[in-house]
């Protein structure tokens, strides 16, 4: 495996147009992401509330980098050899880090560096969320788990499990992420060819 067997990836796992649409929203929440969205919440009785686009705008983010797993190969991916699994892990890997380092140099330079990580922080968050509905509900519904925290984070905003509100020092922030990301990544490599062969079934 190389760059070529990368690049070459890619190219069938829409590897071009993740990073043109997680550079749009990096940009947009660079540019407009202190703009408030008007929100009603239900732990306020009903005032309206302002989130900020930027909290959210990482959901985005994370369900573009989700999409790269989706495409015209991925049942055949799901079915590949070891060899096969190492690539689409480099892939993956390679490019949620390019996506994080875009977003974080982006964020950073329009509010903190501060900012630019709790960015980064809700991008892996909702990517391992992302993850988890696509190998629970199928790829096409990689959205569905991340926007239902999302409603209820904007309906009870600026509370200790806020994460996309929280410092960037906060721990239990950070535990989230990792939590998260570990169930997205379990998920994920659980494909049904690893299933079979691990049920008792197989082994017999």
């Amino acid at each position: 495996m190389n760059g070529a067997d990368l690049l070459r990836y890619a190219r069938v796992h829409r590897g071009a147009a993740v990073l043109a649409g997680t550079a749009v929203v990096a940009l947009l929440s660079a540019f407009f992401g202190g703009t408030d969205i008007a929100l009603p919440s239900i732990g306020s009785g009903g005032v309206t509330t302002g989130v900020p686009y930027r909290q959210e705008l990482p959901l985005l983010t994370a369900v573009f980098l989700s999409a790269a797993l989706d495409g015209p190969m991925a049942a055949h991916d799901a079915m590949g050899a070891s060899t096969m699994h190492r690539l689409r892990v480099a892939y993956c890997t390679a490019l949620t880090v390019t996506v994080c380092a875009f977003s974080f140099g982006a964020e950073a330079l329009a509010n903190g560096p501060a900012s630019g990580i709790v960015f980064v922080r809700s991008t892996v968050i909702w990517l391992g969320l992302a993850l988890l509905s696509a190998g629970f509900l199928g790829q096409q519904l990689s959205w569905a788990v991340p926007l239902a925290s999302v409603l209820f984070l904007v309906w009870y905003p600026l509370n200790w499990w806020d994460w996309t509100a929280n410092p960037a020092t906060d721990l239990f922030s950070w535990a989230v992420a990792a939590v998260a990301l570990a169930l997205g990544v379990t998920a994920t490599a659980a494909t049904p060819w690893r299933r079979k062969a691990c049920s008792p079934a197989v082994k017999r």
